[in-house]
């Protein structure tokens, strides 16, 4: 599994918004899944934008936090066309001249886990991820009572 940090709001809007699409500078060869870090950066421009809005922004949501882990979801492909200057089918959220991640299966975390984050994808540590893991394991045997 890997991770990718993402300023807030779109990493909330990623988590509760159905936001499925990831802007990056870079592609990546990695398919598989990844989990969605909150990065220590806010991009205040954002928390106006009518799609953030749509996707239910609220600061005081435990998901709107920042330094921390918040969901998990699959990178299915990375369509790099519009770095190309050729048009899309990735939707609203797509930003022009970025690689779209595309992402399927966004689970959000029941409650953020703090951690590092990186600029680039990077390798989670064993302890996250087995704290991860756990998290879902008992939501979902609360969720089964």
């Amino acid at each position: 599994m890997q991770a990718m940090s993402v300023q807030q709001p779109w990493a909330f809007a990623i988590a509760r918004g159905g936001k499925s699409v990831a802007n990056q500078s870079f592609p990546t060869a990695y398919r598989g899944p990844l989990l969605i870090h909150a990065s220590m950066r806010v991009d205040l421009k954002a928390c106006d934008s009518p799609l953030v809005q749509a996707a239910g922004w609220d600061p005081r949501d435990p998901l709107a936090t920042i330094g921390a882990v918040i969901a998990v979801a699959e990178l299915d492909d990375v369509c790099s066309a519009a770095v190309r200057g050729a048009s899309c089918e990735c939707g609203p959220w797509a930003d022009s001249a970025s690689h779209h991640w595309l992402l399927s299966g966004i689970r959000a975390l029941p409650r953020p886990i703090v951690a590092l984050g990186r600029t680039d994808l990077w390798q989670p540590t064993p302890t996250l991820l087995k704290e991860v893991e756990t998290m879902f394991a008992t939501a979902a045997l609360h969720n089964a009572n």
